[in-house]
């Protein structure tokens, strides 16, 4: 939750969170406007080393930016992975941490054991390459 500077709450629309290792995690946050309009805030929180404390950077996308928004960084994620390191594996790192952090990681010469799943659920699929429908909808901004 953030607040502004009136102290007051400013409640989450939608929020959703990412678990991006040990001490890291992302939240996509859509708040509303008093005028009541919507933006989204990202947000990285990183757990402190030297003490039990969060550093947080958050940055604010705003509607009338979200296709440009999407359309760079698309861009830029898939300018590194075609350009800057074809040959990289990212689809080793689609793993999800559990939510509470616990059994993330191993200690050092521990074994996994892998049990086998009950169900298969499968998400469907976004191309990192914008369309050309998209492309054309971004320009009209």
């Amino acid at each position: 939750m953030a607040y502004d500077n009136n102290d007051k709450q400013k409640d989450s629309v939608y929020s959703k969170r990412i678990r991006a290792g040990k001490k890291r995690t992302y939240f996509f946050d859509v708040r509303e406007t008093r005028g009541n309009d919507f933006y989204l805030t990202i947000t990285e929180s990183r757990r402190r080393f030297d003490s039990d404390g969060y550093d947080r950077h958050k940055i604010f996308v705003y509607k009338e930016d979200f296709n440009k928004f999407i359309k760079a960084l698309n861009e830029a994620v898939e300018y590194v992975k075609t350009d800057l390191m074809p040959d990289f594996d990212f689809d080793a790192f689609n793993h999800e941490y559990p939510e509470d952090g616990e059994g993330a990681y191993l200690p050092e010469g521990a074994e996994k054991i892998t049990v086998a799943p009950t169900a298969i659920v499968t998400e469907p699929t976004v191309s990192a390459v914008p369309s050309a429908n998209f492309i054309e909808e971004v320009d009209k901004w």
